[in-house]
């Protein structure tokens, strides 16, 4: 037909369009009722009929006689007018009266109780916002049937209430009101006592109504009465107590794992108020979807994968409330996309047929991490102004356990990147000498510890250090940082262990890398040939003492002495000299080796060497690794300070090697081993 024929028939054609397009999709709806969806069809394709006939005819019939009367004409009755509005507000049927679009202009107080609402919320809402998901094409077709052509229609649906759906006939009809466009009236006969048809029928939770229904289930003597006080208590009683689980969750989450807490928060939430939760993140300033928990129900899996896998598109609710900072409360749905589309165009809303929907942003006053939304779906009732203020609070919990989440793991992160760069990166090969080290965190305190260990080249051999610096964080780590490079500088120009160690203390002392209250010790070593045995200078400041493991299984602890660097200017370290034959090892420790505890409050030092001991002959990895086992278990793992561990073992010098004879000039001289 020809869209120019006369005025209006454009408007006409694209809402019959419109309507098409609706029927189409709710035919393809799993709970649709293709009787109502036939009707409806055909209902339109009268439409389409009249429409065709009129052509460029001026419209007529009721629709067009009610067009034709002007306001006020004829005047009016304000005793009749007040008799019918009387009349329409205490009449026990419900009653929707509607304007020809289908907008609700006024409900009766048996209708604002049906949908569990107060009357003035329905007005200016599409009625078919009421109407379960799978029925709106239909009942829209019959409401736009009757304003054509005044005739009264009836269709069988549910209706969206408080606690659920109710199955209902609509009896639609016109109102003939002088002077005015006669407005549609829908009467609602509740028919919950037939078995309910396929679009009517409830989801397996409709049987047993959901919490938040639940919570309201008790207030059946009214506002006023015992039942509806206690009722009110008991409500807020179980909104408390999800509120004190999720608090206990999140102190729980020892293991600072955003999304295993954020998980577990959300299935809690889904359990106690009944409805899909979303999670989505912002993620490189987009927001994103990280996880969906839809009902307890094994059916949906593939459902919840699929609106898992869909990111919500600009203009839906969750980025509209990330962006804006403000909850959202949409307790009737009109526009299906809300949420957006799946991968295959039709509404998420629809495939969850859902109604409401709830959605606060994951911010804690500071930050915005993302958006927490709900979603219920209709046969389990819609959200309230209740639910709101409590899904608010715990979005605001769940956003501060983000924050602490991803404040321990960049504290976590740096701690791990400072440490690194307080250890070599290789350990360099040292003709005849075969070297391993292990490091280990303490369990209770990450934040980045003092231990250091090196191995580096001297003028005329090699040299080895560990050391450990009292404190914790980023300014231990830079006095660390310091005491290292000091010695590693200092022993290239100078072989002996005391005037490094004497050099590294000024270093430390100085202003730009003073610990407040701390200290630093050392033990640190210079490793040179001399003809077949190794000849080895200790020096040490403050640090445990190191050991000596012969080969046939012999253990002697070293002098050990001298004072911490960093305490005192005119402080010297101690000194000891020794020479070590093949299978000898020479083990360096921090003082975390010393302080792990185990049963009984006893400590592993008092078993350090008989474990060496054991394990004479092995070689340099094998002993590091079999002391780190003995020891984690020794202590279950509860590790009180950084643990570090080196080992030295000295092999059979490379022939052309040759040997190499110098003698350290020492400030002190150094003690001989007997």
């Amino acid at each position: 037909m020809d869209r120019t024929a006369r005025p209006g028939a454009n408007a006409q054609l694209t809402e019959l369009e419109a309507r098409y397009a609706a029927l189409r999709q709710a035919a393809g709806s799993p709970g649709a009722e293709p009787g109502d969806v036939l009707d409806a069809a055909f209902t339109e394709l009268e439409g389409a009929i009249d429409l065709l006939r009129a052509g460029g005819a001026a419209p007529s019939g009721p629709a067009a006689a009610a067009q034709d009367q002007h306001p006020g004409a004829g005047g009016s009755d304000s005793a009749e007018r007040s008799l019918l509005r009387a009349t329409f507000q205490d009449t026990p049927v419900p009653l929707f009266l509607l304007t020809r679009d289908g907008t609700v202009q006024r409900v009766n107080k048996a209708a604002g109780d049906l949908i569990g609402a107060k009357p003035g919320y329905a007005t200016g809402r599409p009625f078919t916002a009421f109407v379960n998901l799978p029925s709106r094409a239909a009942v829209n077709s019959q409401l736009t049937a009757v304003a054509r052509t005044g005739k009264p229609r009836g269709i069988r649906c549910s209706l969206l209430a408080a606690d659920g759906l109710i199955p209902s006939e609509l009896i639609i009809g016109t109102v003939a009101v002088r002077g005015e466009a006669d407005p549609l009236i829908v009467a609602v006969r509740d028919t919950a006592d037939r078995p309910p048809k396929a679009a009517d029928r409830p989801s397996k939770s409709a049987g047993r109504p959901s919490k938040a229904a639940r919570d309201e289930a008790d207030d059946a003597d009214g506002p006023g009465g015992d039942g509806g006080r206690l009722g009110a208590v008991q409500a807020i009683t179980r909104r408390l107590d999800l509120v004190t689980a999720v608090a206990r969750l999140l102190l729980e989450n020892q293991g600072f794992s955003e999304s295993r807490t954020l998980q577990r928060c959300a299935r809690l939430i889904a359990a106690e108020l009944t409805a899909w939760v979303i999670v989505d993140l912002e993620r490189r300033h987009r927001v994103r979807r990280q996880f969906v928990l839809g009902p307890d129900d094994a059916g949906l899996a593939e459902l919840t994968s699929a609106i898992a896998a869909v990111d919500p598109p600009p203009g839906s609710v969750p980025c509209t409330v990330h962006e804006s900072g403000r909850p959202a409360l949409i307790a009737h749905a009109e526009d299906t996309g809300v949420l957006g589309d799946g991968f295959d165009g039709e509404p998420l809303l629809v495939k969850m047929d859902a109604t409401s929907v709830l959605s606060v942003p994951l911010a804690d006053g500071e930050n915005r991490y993302g958006v927490l939304t709900l979603v219920r779906r209709a046969a389990d009732g819609h959200f309230k102004v209740a639910d709101l203020a409590l899904v608010e609070e715990l979005g605001e919990q769940m956003a501060l356990a983000i924050r602490v989440d991803r404040t321990f793991r960049r504290r976590s992160d740096t701690a791990d990147a400072l440490h690194a760069s307080l250890l070599p990166r290789r350990m360099p090969e040292i003709p005849g000498l075969k070297i391993a080290a292990t490091y280990i965190a303490a369990a209770e305190d990450p934040e980045v510890g003092g231990d250091f260990y090196d191995v580096y080249q001297t003028p005329d051999g090699w040299g080895m250090a560990v050391g450990d610096v009292c404190g914790k964080g980023e300014e231990a780590a830079a006095v660390t940082a310091a005491a290292r490079h000091a010695i590693r500088v200092l022993a290239r120009r100078c072989a002996d262990p005391g005037e490094v160690l004497a050099g590294a203390n000024e270093i430390v002392l100085a202003e730009e890398f003073a610990l407040d209250g701390g200290f630093v010790t050392a033990n640190i070593a210079h490793l040179s040939w001399l003809d077949s045995k190794l000849r080895v200078v200790i020096g040490s400041a403050g640090h445990p003492a190191a050991i000596l493991l012969r080969a046939d299984g012999r253990v002697r602890t070293m002098n050990g002495g001298g004072l911490p660097l960093g305490l005192f200017e005119d402080a010297s370290p101690a000194t000891q000299e020794l020479t070590m034959d093949a299978g000898d090892v020479l083990f360096f420790y921090t003082d975390g080796v010393a302080q792990a505890r185990g049963p009984n409050n006893t400590y592993f030092q008092d078993r350090l060497a008989d474990e060496l001991a054991g394990l004479a002959g092995s070689t340099a990895a094998d002993l590091v690794a079999s002391m780190r086992q003995a020891m984690l278990a020794f202590s279950a793992g509860n590790l009180i300070d950084d643990v570090t561990m080196l080992a030295v073992r000295v092999g059979r010098l490379p022939k052309g090697s040759g040997s190499v004879s110098g003698t350290a000039t020492a400030r002190k001289t150094p003690t001989p081993l007997a």
